[in-house]
């Protein structure tokens, strides 16, 4: 994959308003091809500026946050998504009817 790509997904990222959460599909089908959901996890993975990029606000299909979330664990995730004012339940999911961008 191209560094070209991973500009494309962190560019959609960073357009992820406070308090929204985007899945990873989602993600992939604004940066340009619906079928790189493994593939905005792997640019997430190897975020290179967290403080810009949030990628804590990219979550699965359905709802739930990242068990490998690269930047603390999944706690640090549901931690930095309620820190925002989203309702996370104590499993990690996220209601997308809610909070989805």
């Amino acid at each position: 994959m191209s560094g070209q790509v991973f500009e494309r997904i962190y560019e959609v990222v960073k357009r992820i308003p406070k308090g929204k959460v985007a899945t990873y599909g989602q993600v992939a089908a604004m940066a340009g091809n619906p079928r790189w959901a493994r593939v905005v996890g792997y640019a997430l993975h190897a975020n290179p500026d967290p403080e810009h990029i949030p990628c804590f606000r990219v979550v699965n299909r359905n709802g739930q946050v990242s068990k490998a979330f690269a930047f603390g664990g999944e706690n640090m995730q549901i931690q930095l998504l309620r820190a925002e004012g989203v309702e996370v339940t104590d499993d990690g999911r996220v209601d997308l009817s809610k909070y989805r961008w």
